[in-house]
């Protein structure tokens, strides 16, 4: 399968209108409203929770499955996922587990290798191709109807409901500092994995693609920006191997276990952290050598 280039034409623009008029209002909005001390928490608040939406629920559990919980818990995961605006668990995780199995190949949806940075950071999201996603490969949550009417027909309830719960909370500066900026700034840091994972940083394991470990990427995606361990054992909750890889995800996670809302958190096994490990004076090289999957 070969993608197209971004949408062009009236189309296109259509298509790309509410993201596009979404950046501008991120930008223009703040001349025009008080910065408060309880917006700027709100934002702050709601920046990391939302991002655990896509870390910690969108990723790890719904394209990864890498604990289990129950199918309320499961519901509320997915709800906060949908806050952030970055449409439905049934497709983000499709698409992203179509994203693994053809890494940086011709069919990864967005691949800075094998498109551009521009494609793979914003283009593949707003380009109409990818409207849809992957049934075949979620049988698993496809079968849950609430799961399929959020992602069908109520995508944007969460985010619309938290928006005003912000105006509730300090009015227009609270939908502004709290909710909007929040919104670019997760759409973007999450974009990151795709197209700066793949391009900066170091390689630890020798996947077969290009992914690595960014520890930037990593602090501001509460633990994603470790790209390469990620593609080296992908089922983990656990992204940052070693003590000095902050994964601000998993440690929720391991909190939530602690109390009983998820339970069979997987965890890197000491062989597979061992295996297809790179020399350390080969860690940056340029692009990896083919072999087999971990």
């Amino acid at each position: 399968m070969k993608f197209p280039s971004p949408s062009t034409g009236w189309i296109g623009r259509i298509r790309a209108l509410p993201f596009i008029l979404l950046h501008v209002a991120a930008v223009v909005a703040p001349f025009f409203v008080e910065i408060t001390w309880t917006s700027v928490g709100l934002g702050l608040l709601l920046y990391f929770a939302r991002m655990f939406g896509i870390t910690g629920a969108y990723h790890r559990y719904f394209a990864h499955r890498a604990y289990k919980t129950s199918r309320w818990f499961q519901f509320v995961l997915a709800w906060i996922g949908c806050s952030a605006m970055q449409k439905g668990p049934l497709w983000w995780a499709g698409h992203h587990r179509h994203h693994h199995k053809y890494s940086d190949q011709e069919e990864d949806p967005h691949s800075p290798i094998v498109r551009s940075v521009w494609w793979s950071h914003v283009g593949w999201v707003i380009s109409g191709k990818f409207r849809g996603f992957p049934k075949a490969g979620m049988q698993d949550f496809d079968r849950f109807p609430e799961l399929r009417l959020l992602d069908s027909f109520f995508t944007w309830v969460p985010g619309i409901l938290l928006g005003a719960l912000c105006y509730w909370i300090d009015g227009w500066s609270g939908v502004v500092w709290g909710f909007l900026v929040g919104t670019v700034a997760l759409y973007h840091a999450t974009f990151l994995v795709n197209s700066a994972c793949h391009l900066f940083g170091t390689r630890r394991y020798a996947t077969t693609d290009f992914s690595r470990n960014c520890w930037w990427a990593a602090i501001l995606t509460m633990g994603e920006g470790w790209h390469n361990n990620h593609h080296h054992y992908q089922s983990c909750a656990r992204q940052g191997f070693k003590w000095w890889e902050i994964d601000m995800s998993y440690y929720i996670i391991r909190t939530l276990g602690f109390v009983g809302l998820v339970w069979d958190i997987r965890e890197p096994t000491p062989k597979a952290l061992e295996r297809n490990l790179i020399v350390a004076q080969e860690a940056k090289v340029s692009a990896p050598e083919k072999q087999p999957a971990a």
